[in-house]
């Protein structure tokens, strides 16, 4: 098709959004590190685009410079306004531009899902002489439409009565025809009365709901903060440290994004934050539901999840009034599972969620009590849901757990700091504590755990996860069809055997740095437990040395596998077979990261958490180092990795 031209208005003085926009232009906001300006630049970018024009007028210099070293200067016209001339003359000054051909304006503060492709097609398809995106938000919904979605007045009340009309809010994203132009004022002119011009003369003004997509207009601290979280929630995370920065002492909790630039002086507190550039963080400073900058800080409001009540069993040990309890939705992870904090006055505590039916339900109640009692630090129970017995409860809704609050901080997240080597050894060495204890302590008295008590991490299970690998990574996310699938089920085979005849212990299973939280002093503390089983020892240690969440020097991953053979020695004497137990490892790591490549497929194709297909690269990468070390062992599964 014909190339269209992109029109992002930039001059807005902001004054909504201060005192950031007094140090930041709006468009220059940063989300986790990039502008949105930036992100602009690349959505419309997809389209057919031949020239991008942007208008400037307030710190006009820092966007047109920013705009000259973006990856798509080349397409760039920037419109400098000496004076403001409204979204209406905005257009109007770039009329030499957008006269020639149809046109897209997004708001250069807009961010939002809207399929920019789907809405220039339907502009292309209707003849309208503009197209707007809709979408119904009660609470600023002033463009009223026909019931054939053309617009016919823009104000509080309805232009007439009988349900004629119904109001919608505009997106700040519109699609033009050239003409549209003709009915622009001259000079300083607002958009507004153009439709309306437009529309009276015959002219369509339509528009196409998208109600359905995500859409933030960051023209507040308030919605900038929700626009950020959102982009953490997007990627799975729950905080965003620039690499540059060093918050090597910063304690960390709920969402926080740390952007470039920012300069920690000493030990800090962050919880539900945006620290800008700039911003200076003072020794002993606690910087809570606000945006820190270089010399202000603006309080947000604390994001919060309105959820259903608690069940009467567990909202009895909450000595707030109800209204006065919040529910913050603080994760699922990879699981349908909801977790979700609760604040009770200064207290908190962490509530379970999950499908009455999910058999896992009972074994987490069970574990927790279990692996407590055997010195193994996981989330206290503080109360579960009566009558759910020892069976996964029967019927219909949902079944709730209260637990003790761990904070927000996984080892995942704690690694995004840059840290202090010795610290980082010192944290890493507490947490195979914590593993040595689970395969030493928790496994002798394993025959004690209450029922359901644990299953077995055996060859039929070793099996499945092979298969599950092949099957959601290879064949669905890869789109990749093995050239001789009996061979691989007979490596498979063959992996499953050795990684089974290895020596026995209770394993986490799934025992990596997101699974950690890292709390008080450094000390971690076990979640997602309640898959553990009966498996070899050497799998949980390969899902936190060779973690593709994280990523070990090799010195430092070896210094800590002996520090762990030396706290099984400890205990066990010579009983400890390190010999056996360092055979495990090779087998163990291909098994590992074959489970973990099919987890990713699975979350990113099935359920739509795209963002786990970033860790791919880390964990073939470990895949490819494995296959070739065990030579010639797994011959067909050597060729199928390089294809991947």
């Amino acid at each position: 098709m014909k190339e269209i031209n992109v029109f992002l208005p930039a001059a807005g003085f902001s004054e909504r959004l201060r005192p950031i926009s007094t140090k930041i232009a709006k468009p220059l906001l940063p989300v986790m590190g990039r502008p949105v300006l930036d992100t602009l630049l690349e959505k419309v970018s997809a389209l057919p685009v031949s020239r991008i024009g942007i208008n400037t007028h307030y710190k006009a210099e820092s966007v047109a410079e920013h705009a000259a070293r973006s990856a798509y200067s080349a397409k760039i016209v920037v419109f400098h306004e000496p004076k403001i001339l409204g979204t209406g003359g905005a257009l109007g000054n770039a009329a030499s531009l957008l006269g020639k051909s149809v046109f897209l304006v997004h708001n250069a503060d807009i961010l939002s899902g809207i399929d920019l492709t789907a809405l220039m097609e339907a502009h292309l398809a209707s003849g309208n002489i503009a197209t707007l995106a809709v979408r119904d938000y009660p609470a600023i919904n002033n463009v009223w439409i026909d019931r054939a979605g053309g617009v016919s007045h823009v104000g509080q009340q309805a232009p007439g009565s009988g349900g004629e009309f119904r109001p919608v809010t505009y997106t700040g994203v519109a699609f033009y025809s050239p003409g549209f132009l003709r009915f622009l004022g001259e000079g300083r002119s607002e958009v507004v009365p153009a439709w309306l011009a437009a529309a009276s003369s015959g002219s369509v003004v339509g528009t196409v709901d998208v109600s359905g997509a995500y859409w933030s207009d960051i023209g507040t601290p308030d919605a900038y903060a929700a626009a950020v979280f959102h982009a953490l929630g997007e990627e799975g995370e729950m905080s965003y440290v620039h690499p540059s920065v060093q918050c090597d002492r910063a304690d960390i909790g709920g969402l926080a994004v740390i952007e470039r630039g920012s300069i920690f002086e000493g030990r800090a507190s962050l919880r539900n934050c945006v620290v800008l550039p700039g911003a200076r963080v003072r020794h002993g400073e606690k910087i809570e539901n606000a945006i820190a900058g270089p010399d202000f800080r603006v309080l947000i409001n604390e994001p919060v999840t309105v959820q259903p009540s608690a069940p009467a069993s567990i909202s009895g040990l909450l000595t707030a009034p109800p209204e006065k309890i919040t529910f913050t939705l603080i994760g699922s992870g990879g699981s349908d599972r909801k977790y979700y904090r609760v604040r009770d006055y200064d207290k908190t505590a962490v509530l379970l969620e999950c499908a009455r039916t999910d058999p896992d339900y009972r074994r987490q109640i069970t574990y927790s009590r279990f692996l407590s009692g055997c010195s193994v630090p996981v989330a206290g129970l503080i109360a579960e849901e009566p009558g759910t017995g020892d069976c996964p409860p029967a019927g219909d809704g949902h079944v709730h757990a209260l637990f003790e609050d761990l904070g927000d901080l996984s080892l995942y997240s704690w690694t995004r700091c840059a840290r202090d080597p010795g610290r980082v050894v010192k944290v890493y060495r507490s947490t195979i504590d914590v593993l040595v204890t689970l395969h030493t302590v928790a496994t002798d008295n394993a025959g004690k755990c209450p029922p359901p008590g644990f299953r077995l991490f055996d060859y039929h299970h070793l099996r499945w996860e092979t298969d599950y690998f092949m099957e959601q990574f290879v064949r669905k996310t890869r789109g990749i069809a093995p050239e001789n699938r009996t061979v691989l089920a007979e490596e498979f085979d063959r992996l499953a055997r050795k990684v089974d005849s290895a020596p026995k212990s209770v394993v986490h299973r799934d025992f990596q740095s997101q699974n950690i939280m890292v709390t008080a002093a450094d000390t971690p503390r076990l979640i997602d437990y309640q898959g553990a089983r009966i498996g070899p020892p050497a799998y949980d240690l390969v899902s936190l040395l060779w973690d593709p969440y994280t990523g070990l020097h090799e010195r430092m991953r070896e210094r800590l596998i002996a520090y762990y053979l030396a706290g099984m020695r400890l205990y066990y004497g010579d009983l400890f077979d390190e010999a056996v137990f360092g055979t495990s490892l090779l087998p163990c790591r291909l098994q590992r990261h074959m489970q973990a490549l099919g987890a990713y497929g699975f979350l990113a194709g099935e359920k739509g958490k795209k963002y786990f297909l970033r860790h791919v690269p880390a964990a073939l990468s470990y895949l490819r180092e494995e296959t070739e070390a065990a030579g010639s062992e797994f011959p067909a599964l050597c060729r199928l990795v390089k294809r991947l």
